[in-house]
């Protein structure tokens, strides 16, 4: 009867047990993690989201499984060459499948998928965010960043896909190639709305993030480089009108201090990826790997002195054009190149610091710097129909800040603010970008692209000082780089870009 008993009551707690453990409540279990749906319920988690869209720029410096990708933007131009076989220098190996050429554009939208999410987030936004101005300068900073990654997408890719909202349903995942200046157009609305969002200055703790500054100086830029392309004088103008907004920035007396790590966002800095030493010191991954997520080396691959940080490839280098292009006695050069090696010494020369790892660089890159608003503002009145001794003082401020940098210095000298032949000083306005920009972040690559769109170059005959005798550049193709199979295969309403 006892033995019953026990059967009986264990039948009985096996039963409850087992329906309880059944019921809807109970299976209605809470994820071990943040969703989602949960995790936007503090200020902070807003500001870790656009810290995130911050975060993807790492991926444009990291080394890609021995593809560096920074010859993506260096070695088109007529500044950095190499005696190696890269793509991106020949331009006739340039193909679709080209690995450096996938990474940027995947990481490029990457981004902007970052960026349309923090702006729904921030849209839809209720009493979360309680600090005053927080949220303006938090959909500031997104705005900054899209825009930014659409002005590269069109300097490119010219037609590549335009996309403003999150993609959350399957209509909108096969987007169709934009048309005319469509990606810089985005642009240039998004940096005139940040313009008018960010906060002059931050705090210390937050220095490097993005500032009205920084996107009056973009936007400027973008305006410019629309002007080249549509010859349109009215972007000239309003060029200028977002350049004269910018403040409280100069250039800072000693040239070597916008390349040396111990000298980052400095008065002349409008905008530098933050790099810095990770928990997890791996170059080699991307972004989505690194467990700070935010912070991360930079890699400066093409321009160290060891072979075996570079894979056995060839170095960068810098051109003959370059080197012959500085005034005798100009103090740049030793910054910028070794005369008779060619070696170029950007950034990794100049209080470099190595990353654990001693192969990557905890040196910010100097993304856009008031020397190069400067120049494009001197360009800028000069296809406006200003004042010519004006543009010729702007270009002056540049070369008397080297000339400055020895105690008596004589060299460059300032250019006679008497000369009134445009075409003139236009050449001179190409020759400076050439010297004081060489080798920064793409800088003259986009330049010989817009000028040849305006009309002032023919890169069809263009002298390239490559250290290769094989370089075809063919001015109805490679004005645009191919559109990635990547995205060609899987999405049939963009289209490849002529000639690939």
């Amino acid at each position: 009867m006892k033995k019953y008993s026990i059967i009986v009551v264990l039948t009985v707690v096996f039963t409850t047990l087992f329906y309880a453990s059944c019921s809807e409540k109970n299976l209605d279990l809470q994820p071990l993690s943040p969703t989602e749906a949960s995790y936007f319920t503090e200020e902070s988690d807003f500001n870790k989201v656009v810290l995130g869209v911050y975060a993807k720029l790492t991926d444009y410096y990291w080394f890609n499984a021995g593809s560096p990708i920074q010859g993506f933007w260096q070695l088109p131009g007529d500044d950095i060459t190499s005696t190696g076989t890269y793509a991106f220098e020949i331009f006739g190996t340039l193909q679709p499948s080209t690995s450096q050429n996938q990474v940027f554009y995947r990481t490029a939208y990457q981004l902007i998928n970052r960026a349309n999410t923090a702006l729904q987030k921030l849209d839809t936004e209720n009493g979360v965010i309680k600090t005053a101005n927080l949220k303006n300068w938090l959909r500031g900073e997104t705005l900054f960043l899209r825009g930014y990654t659409n002005f590269l997408l069109w300097n490119y890719y010219g037609t590549s896909p335009l996309i403003t909202e999150r993609i959350q349903t399957p209509d909108k995942i096969t987007p169709s190639s934009s048309k005319d200046t469509e990606l810089l157009d985005q642009a240039i609305k998004d940096l005139t709305d940040a313009a008018t969002l960010l906060p002059a200055t931050w705090d210390a703790a937050n220095r490097g993030r993005v500032t009205s500054n920084s996107a009056n100086g973009l936007l400027g830029k973008a305006l410019v480089f629309r002007g080249s392309a549509k010859k349109a004088a009215a972007d000239f103008t309003a060029a200028i009108t977002a350049f004269n907004k910018i403040s409280g920035v100069s250039l800072v007396p000693n040239f070597n201090d916008n390349f040396d790590v111990k000298t980052e966002n400095n008065a002349e800095s409008l905008f530098e990826f933050q790099a810095s030493q990770p928990d997890f010191d791996n170059v080699w991954l991307a972004n989505d790997f690194q467990r700070n997520g935010v912070g991360s080396t930079s890699a400066f691959w093409g321009w160290y002195e060891n072979s075996s940080q570079l894979g056995g490839q060839a170095p960068y280098i810098a051109t003959q054009k370059l080197a012959q292009s500085f005034d005798a006695g100009d103090p740049r050069i030793a910054s910028t190149l070794d005369p008779k090696t060619l070696s170029f010494y950007k950034y990794w020369h100049t209080g470099d610091q190595k990353s654990q790892s001693g192969v990557a660089s905890v040196n910010n890159p100097r993304i856009l710097r008031y020397a190069d608003v400067l120049l494009l503002k001197a360009e800028a009145i000069l296809e406006s129909g200003g004042s010519t001794s004006e543009a010729i003082g702007l270009i002056n401020q540049v070369r008397t800040r080297a000339r400055e940098m020895v105690k008596g210095g004589t060299s460059p000298a300032n250019f006679a603010t008497t000369e009134t032949d445009k075409a003139k000083i236009f050449d001179w306005v190409m020759g400076e970008r050439l010297r004081e920009l060489a080798g920064e972040e793409g800088s003259r690559w986009l330049d010989l692209r817009r000028w040849h769109m305006a009309g002032k170059i023919n890169l069809a005959t263009w002298n390239w000082s490559s250290a290769r005798t094989d370089v075809t550049f063919n001015v109805q193709k490679n004005l645009y780089y191919p559109i990635p199979d990547i995205e060609t295969n899987l999405n049939p309403n963009v289209k490849q870009n002529p000639g690939y």
